[in-house]
């Protein structure tokens, strides 16, 4: 009955309605929103980090000899 994902997202929806009524929804997909591309940021920030790190501590590559 529940195969698909569409399926578990109404029964979110509906859920997160009756849970926290309709006023509320805007301002938890807002939270959510802010909070996914807080996440991301910082995913990106170490992400940099470690390119540099590793560039950093890797090993020259050896000059060739005419």
């Amino acid at each position: 009955m529940f195969d698909s994902i569409d399926d578990w997202l109404i029964i979110a929806v509906v859920a997160g309605i009756l849970f926290y009524g309709s006023t509320k929804i805007p301002q938890l997909a807002h939270s959510l929103g802010r909070s996914v591309g807080e996440f991301k940021k910082g995913r990106l920030e170490v992400e940099r980090e470690l390119q540099a790190e590793q560039a950093k501590n890797a090993p020259a590559p050896p000059a060739a000899h005419p």
